[in-house]
């Protein structure tokens, strides 16, 4: 049979047709962003377009979550992921297709919406490989799956759909993949196996003391020396419970008590953030924190047990490396020297709990979304941490060539890898 990379130049034919249309789309969802578990009028365009392309479509997944299904004679089947959710972010691009919505959060507070990590270059490429799979469908067999997801910025937008039956709907998926536009070089992309992302754990921690005048300390369980004491405590997990070649973080990124300066509270609560890139070390740390939290309370003479409260938590996305081997080697065929290995990321995902449900390998793979020459400048004067806006930076604002050519690409070349394969 012809080799993916054979096949893709052959359907990439098409590539100047689409064009169009997905720029245009691009600017519409950058200009009209939606918060997590909102998607509404982002799904209703996936779901407009997946139908004129001839998927069988299922909406409503999750919430907002829109599945796409090509079956296309026999073979493997491929489940391709885009996230569609945005940030409550202020948008500071100055573009003329930027965002100026304001919305109402969970909480009802109003925020300002953007898409600031980029779910709309992830939409619009995951669509317009959709639709080059539907229209070169002779030049590969069996079946493609386009999966919208909500919610990745909260952490549950995958599982909610997974919750709401996709096991059930997807019950013979061979392998799932994924990518994130990211401030590297437009026309980059990059693979790595093995842990790729970080798992994340938010904890909230509320320890109780008995409250008094603060000219009394003596009358007093003093939360706030308390809360002190377990900060400078918790410093010690990395440094020294964890091996040195194994990466976490730990950080306390909030400490809120009492309200007058001279009034001793009752209680302290401590918000907490966990980074780590096994499960191993991820259960060690939580169980490190309990530890020492629960033993300063009882060196402070605490007159309650201490709370603990685990929320916003990601899976660790670990690349299988069978799987990523074969989508770097399909790269590396087509894109030759834009193909690279990727760095190890700290920021967290969600995806790898839809593969995971369905007891499939995975691989989730990066690409570049910066002007070459902006980024090309920066890298010479060594100022890329500086000059160079990143993901949910108010100014993060891929450029829409070549990254949207990219993303699309990436999505067709990975896909084709097995139902071009022989």
């Amino acid at each position: 049979m012809t080799a993916p990379s054979k096949v893709a130049e052959t359907m990439f034919g098409g590539l100047a047709q689409i064009r169009g249309w997905q720029e245009d789309l691009y600017r519409d969802l950058h200009r009209h962003p939606e918060l997590s578990h909102h998607e509404r009028e982002t799904a209703g365009k996936v779901l407009e377009r997946l139908r004129g392309f001839g998927y069988d479509v299922h909406d409503g997944i999750g919430g907002t979550g829109v599945v796409g299904v090509l079956r296309n004679g026999p073979g493997p089947t491929v489940l391709l992921r885009a996230d569609m959710d945005a940030l409550p972010v202020a948008e500071a691009t100055g573009l003329d297709y930027a965002s100026t919505v304001r919305t109402t959060d969970a909480d009802g507070n109003d925020v300002p919406v953007m898409h600031a990590c980029g779910h709309d270059v992830h939409v619009t490429a995951l669509l317009g490989a959709a639709q080059l799979l539907a229209d070169g469908a002779g030049h590969w067999s069996g079946t493609a799956v386009a999966l919208f997801q909500p919610a990745e910025e909260t952490g549950d937008g995958a599982k909610a759909m997974v919750d709401d039956g996709l096991t059930t709907l997807l019950s013979s998926v061979d392998v799932a993949l994924a990518q994130h536009v990211l401030p590297f070089p437009a026309g980059y992309v990059g693979t790595r196996a093995g842990p790729m992302l970080s798992a994340a754990d938010s904890m909230r921690i509320t320890v109780y003391g008995r409250g008094a005048h603060g000219s009394m300390p003596q009358a007093a369980v003093d939360p706030v020396v308390l809360a002190a004491m377990i900060v400078v405590r918790l410093q010690t997990v990395v440094a020294r419970e964890v091996a040195p070649g194994d990466s976490a973080v730990l950080t306390v990124g909030s400490i809120q008590a009492g309200s007058k300066s001279n009034v001793i509270p009752d209680r302290a609560v401590l918000k907490l953030n966990i980074r780590t890139y096994s499960e191993q070390t991820r259960t060690s740390i939580l169980d490190a924190i309990r530890r020492i939290v629960t033993a300063e309370c009882e060196a402070s003479r605490s007159p309650r047990a201490p709370e603990f409260e685990l929320f916003d938590r990601f899976p660790l996305t670990d690349n299988d490396s069978d799987t990523t081997s074969r989508v770097r080697e399909a790269f590396k065929a087509f894109f030759g020297e834009r193909s690279h290995e990727m760095p190890q990321g700290s920021a967290s995902e969600d995806f790898s709990d839809i593969p995971v449900a369905l007891g499939v390998p995975y691989t989730y793979w990066g690409i570049g979304g910066i002007d070459p020459a902006t980024y090309q400048k920066a890298q010479d004067t060594g100022q890329v941490d500086q000059d160079i806006p990143v993901n949910h930076s108010p100014e993060f604002a891929p450029v829409i060539q070549p990254t949207l050519d990219t993303a699309t690409q990436a999505l067709v070349v990975a896909a084709l890898a097995w139902l071009a394969s022989g």
